[in-house]
């Protein structure tokens, strides 16, 4: 029995796989297939509906660079636009046949002898030459464990899964955690719900936010491409530049002080004020934006906890400090798994050893692309490409370039099995983390998901984008061991 061998596999349809597959099927490689768990595309923006979800990078340098959207409605696009504008890229370059759904990765393998990769989901088995990760980090919630949360008697939900069935009116809830997804839902439902109790660990940075509703004039006008790409450009560089501080923490000690302005200009009590500010440089957290979570906090029925949950005992929620909350209703803004992907847990090399084991005393990559151990394999929003200050969308550009400038590396010299050299992989990393060291994300006095259980910084990219799109311009085959065969021409020259 012959077998179906793809040229590429690609795990994920989100922003990462769905770009991946547009600019391979451009560069002549049809045979591809993505296998993706849930029902529809879209990742993050189909699986995070919680109410005043948006995106905190301006709308027009949140989009592909070579499908952007004229028509966004507002500076910041909401979470039910931005899925929008996926499903329509992948109706425009005609993705969907390509898809695969219901489709969960299970366990994906390299095959020495066979020379391909093995991927099998919860009912297929699939077989690829060549394999690209795009699972993303912001879709696989954080759960804490916490004494008494699992026998907690009313409503528990994580905001990435958001109970929409669930009225909170009238109701008591407690919310813990106040990060990115907090500052957004908060606002919405502080003013249905009778009690809101606020558990919070540590205050963050937030900046005001300038998010106005675009005139229809001014989107006709973007419909002119060369005006909406220069604007793009405008703000690309305007984010770069905002990106020097993280390097030069210092610089980000200026931008505090807008900081504290909104503070003090949103909260005029003085101990809320004192709750709220941060202790740590701007920037060492990832930077949020909101103009209505300070005025939220200030509602009378809007209790602020400055603890850590220590357990829940029936439908009481203890602080740290022996604060407690009686509530009808526990949402979690607990966040991600980020420097412990569990996509690692199911990806193995040819000895059966899991990306996650390689991995077991710290996440690293060459380029944050490609893994010395797992040949002819690519990861998209892999180790240490977390920028902090500009659009995740350059980021994944850059690499799908190199993604595809490899595999066509490897149709023109006929190669089978390429591999990045441990040696290249673990200069580059000595010289990666050096220049972390200054960065604020090292210095600046906070724990953030940037930082492992060890203190690690494996998600910092301590270089500018500049810098990055240059690494990941061309595929360096000098960097890799590589194999011949005439097995292995894939795809066909665009």
């Amino acid at each position: 029995m012959s077998l179906n061998i793809h040229d590429c596999i690609i795990i994920g349809a989100g922003i990462s796989g769905i770009g991946t597959a547009i600019k391979l099927r451009e560069a002549g490689f049809d045979d591809i297939v993505l296998l993706e768990k849930a029902e529809e595309v879209g990742g993050t923006w189909r699986d995070n509906t919680y109410p005043g979800c948006e995106c905190d990078v301006p709308s027009a340098l949140y989009s592909y660079s070579f499908a952007q959207n004229p028509d966004w409605s507002r500076t910041f696009a909401g979470q039910a636009e931005i899925q929008d504008y996926v499903l329509q890229v992948v109706e425009q370059y005609g993705i969907r046949p390509y898809i695969r759904f219901q489709q969960p990765v299970e366990h994906a393998q390299w095959d020495e002898a066979a020379g391909y990769w093995v991927v099998r989901t919860s009912d297929n088995t699939w077989y690829g030459r060549t394999v690209v990760s795009c699972g993303g980090y912001l879709h696989e919630p954080v759960i804490p464990d916490i004494p008494g949360l699992k026998d907690f008697k009313g409503k528990l939900f994580h905001s990435s899964r958001w109970d929409h069935a669930h009225d909170l009116t009238g109701e008591r809830v407690a919310v813990i955690g106040t990060g990115a997804s907090a500052i957004q839902f908060v606002p919405e439902i502080q003013p249905r719900v009778s009690r809101l109790s606020i558990f919070q660990r540590t205050p963050q940075w937030v900046l005001p936010k300038p998010n106005r509703r675009i005139p229809e004039l001014e989107r006709r006008a973007f419909g002119l491409g060369w005006l909406l790409g220069s604007w793009r450009k405008m703000i690309y560089g305007g984010f770069e530049s905002f990106g020097i501080g993280f390097r030069r923490p210092a610089l980000l000690r200026q931008f505090q002080k807008i900081g504290l302005w909104h503070l003090k200009k949103s909260v005029p009590d003085a101990q809320l004020q004192a709750k709220l500010t941060p202790d740590y440089t701007l920037g060492c957290k990832r930077v949020l934006m909101s103009n209505d979570y300070y005025p939220a906090l200030c509602q009378d029925n809007v209790d602020l906890f400055t603890a850590a949950v220590q357990e829940v005992h029936g439908s009481v929620v203890v602080g740290a400090d022996g604060s407690e909350a009686e509530v009808d209703t526990i949402i979690l803004g607990t966040g991600f798994h980020v420097t412990e992907p569990p996509i690692a847990e199911r990806i193995f090399d040819a000895e059966g050893c899991s990306l996650s084991q390689i991995w077991k005393d710290r996440m690293q990559a060459y380029r944050g692309t490609t893994i010395a151990g797992l040949p002819n394999a690519f990861m998209v929003l892999g180790p240490n490409l977390g920028i902090g200050h500009n659009s995740a969308f350059v980021v994944i550009e850059a690499q799908i370039q190199y993604i595809v400038s490899a595999l066509k590396t490897m149709r023109q010299k006929g190669l089978s099995r390429i591999e990045v050299r441990e040696e290249v992989q673990v200069s580059y990393n000595e010289k990666l983390q050096r220049d972390l060291q200054g960065t604020v994300w090292n210095t600046g006095g906070c724990s953030s998901y940037y930082l492992d259980r060890n203190g690690f910084n494996s998600v910092g990219f301590p270089w500018s984008t500049f810098r990055m799109r240059s690494l990941l311009k061309e595929f360096d085959l000098e960097s890799y061991h590589s194999e011949c065969s005439s097995q292995a021409v894939m795809g066909k020259a665009a």
